[in-house]
């Protein structure tokens, strides 16, 4: 598969191995040596029954002599028919004997049961995940990236191939961790981006940012993208690579500065929302399928809240008016709605009564 992909404001064209397909190829080889012995066993012994008169043990026996090329004597004297029979086996053999162990030696010498071994374990781990998050690059952004998942209990893979970054990865993270190139298609697959929810591109080469977006996005049209983006003008690229959401963190970076001069107290209040601070003050957003059925196309004065919980209605996404923020007492919840909701931990928790 080639894809095509902008970097430096030169097309450059990148050829993507699929290694699913390498990998499906080295299994056939070995069960095609595998097949190739088992039948020139079982053509030997039935050679040997029909044309000499052996017994069924005589004849695997004599069958093995040829075919691990060990040299004993026959097992009986041999007709002129079991000597011709003999020869035109062991040239057969030879054939046969050099593609199995040219098949083997790769398999030992190469790796190739590693890899196979390798893949198949953790393609029983990545089977049980389903909708859930792919992190790529554990950097600074990654890192921190892993962090919020971990605290908000999201089902989540890290992919990093880099000792550098690696070295930082806790002894037991509690989340999968892929030890290799999220450029390669292969790997994507591995961490089972067929049906990941989301994924989160944090490495710093924007190239390879978009490579993987162009990648993803051919696996999984509906997952949603969220890609970094170092350099101001790979903005563009990476949105027209299939990116749902591109973020410049040097540029929130000094946004934020900025904000604590001009608006400090505004700011305070954000990082408050978002956990920056150790006070205890949540944001969570809740979907209409999550409300329990009862709660469901209610008014937000029918639901009660507040009296109930504690938690406030901060806004709500709505599918066709977008966020309506403080909204109003008759203001129904519908389906396709989100429920943004402010409140302590301990709100929080007392809202989860309306849920599933």
């Amino acid at each position: 598969m080639i894809l095509y992909i902008y970097e430096d404001d030169r097309l450059k064209i990148n050829t993507i191995v699929d290694r699913d397909v390498i990998m499906s190829e080295s299994v056939k080889s070995f069960l095609l040596a595998a097949t190739f012995l088992l039948t020139s066993v079982l053509v030997g012994t039935l050679g040997y029954m029909i044309i000499e008169g052996y017994n069924g043990l005589d004849a695997f026996y004599m069958t093995m002599l040829i075919v691990s090329s060990v040299g004993f004597g026959e097992v009986l004297p041999l007709s002129d028919a079991g000597k011709i029979f003999t020869s035109v086996y062991m040239v057969l053999n030879l054939g046969i004997f050099a593609y199995i162990v040219s098949v083997i030696s790769r398999y030992i010498f190469e790796g190739e049961f590693r890899k196979i071994f390798t893949t198949l374990i953790f393609n029983k781990k990545t089977r049980k995940l389903d909708n859930h998050i792919i992190v790529v690059g554990y950097g600074r952004t990654g890192a921190k990236t892993c962090d919020e998942l971990k605290k908000s209990d999201k089902k989540f893979v890290l992919v990093e191939n880099k000792e550098a970054a690696l070295k930082y990865v806790p002894e037991k993270p509690g989340f999968e961790v892929i030890t290799d190139d999220a450029t390669e298609e292969e790997v994507l697959i591995r961490a089972g981006i067929k049906s990941a929810k989301s994924i989160i591109i944090t490495l710093p080469n924007d190239a390879d940012n978009m490579l993987i977006c162009i990648t993803a996005k051919g696996l999984n049209p509906n997952v949603n993208i969220i890609a970094r983006a170092s350099n101001e003008g790979a903005e563009k690229k990476l949105y027209r690579a299939g990116a749902n959401k591109v973020v410049k963190p040097f540029a929130i970076g000094g946004i934020h500065m900025a904000h604590l001069i001009t608006q400090p107290h505004v700011i305070e209040f954000l990082e408050i929302l978002t956990g920056m601070t150790k006070q205890d003050l949540k944001l969570e957003e809740f979907k209409f399928n999550e409300l329990k059925e009862e709660y469901r196309n209610k008014t937000i004065k029918e639901l009660d809240i507040r009296k109930n919980t504690g938690a406030t209605v901060l806004g709500i996404k709505d599918p066709a008016e977008g966020f309506i923020f403080d909204p109003n007492s008759d203001t129904v919840v519908e389906n396709g709605d989100v429920l943004i909701i402010l409140g302590s931990e301990d709100h929080i928790d007392r809202f989860k009564m309306y849920c599933v």
